[in-house]
């Protein structure tokens, strides 16, 4: 099957239409297209093109919310069980902060990594440090993406390498996102990289983060 089969999913996953995307990927198994093939030339497609779209200067949320929820629903069709994305580039914890009850931007993060083949676990928000390394532990997590929009979570920030390498996560990348993150330097808040969007720290998992075989 040609990529130029994946034209119509791509087209309607960048509309936002989750309905017609559904439907364009049960078209594509059916035709004989596997579940790694649509994940790569379908999803994948779609995903380059909208972080080709969203720059810094030209960053349109509600065009990433759609795209988002219409990508999570062609995911639902090809894994109605809840078996993990492929291909599976490594396994990222994302959440908010304790303290802070803000979660649209963890949630745009979440669905931009699970489009481009992460298995992304989600802390939810108000997450205490405790939590979150537990379950990077528990999941042998590759990274942990902090979301943060007030400012009282930046000694949590600073906190949480020193956690990590007490716990033997030393090696597990950390990155820091939100508008009072995002203003601070990676050496500032003691992480690996300061993402400005999404798709940034994306691109910068995508570097550091090998693809399982």
């Amino acid at each position: 099957m040609s990529n130029s089969d994946m034209r119509a999913l791509v087209e309607a996953l960048l509309e936002g239409d989750q309905a017609r995307c559904v439907s364009e990927a049960a078209r594509l198994r059916k035709a004989g297209a596997g579940v790694a093939q649509i994940v790569v030339d379908g999803i994948g497609k779609a995903m380059e093109q909208l972080d080709g779209k969203c720059t810094i200067d030209q960053f349109n949320l509600l065009e990433i919310m759609l795209v988002g929820r219409a990508v999570m629903g062609v995911i639902k069709e090809l894994f109605p069980k809840g078996e993990p994305g492929m291909p599976i580039r490594g396994t990222v914890i994302v959440c908010s902060l304790e303290g802070d009850v803000h979660d649209m931007g963890k949630n745009i993060l979440k669905m931009v990594l699970s489009g481009k083949g992460y298995r992304v676990i989600d802390c939810g928000k108000d997450c205490p440090l405790d939590r979150l390394l537990e379950t990077a532990e528990g999941q042998q997590a590759d990274a942990v993406c902090v979301s943060g929009l007030i400012t009282s979570v930046i000694p949590q920030v600073r906190l949480l390498r020193e956690l990590a390498v007490e716990r033997g996560l030393g090696q597990m990348r950390i990155l820091a996102g939100g508008a009072a993150l995002k203003q601070a330097t990676a050496e500032g808040l003691k992480v690996d990289f300061v993402a400005d969007t999404a798709f940034d720290g994306a691109r910068y998992l995508e570097e550091v983060v090998n693809e399982e075989p």
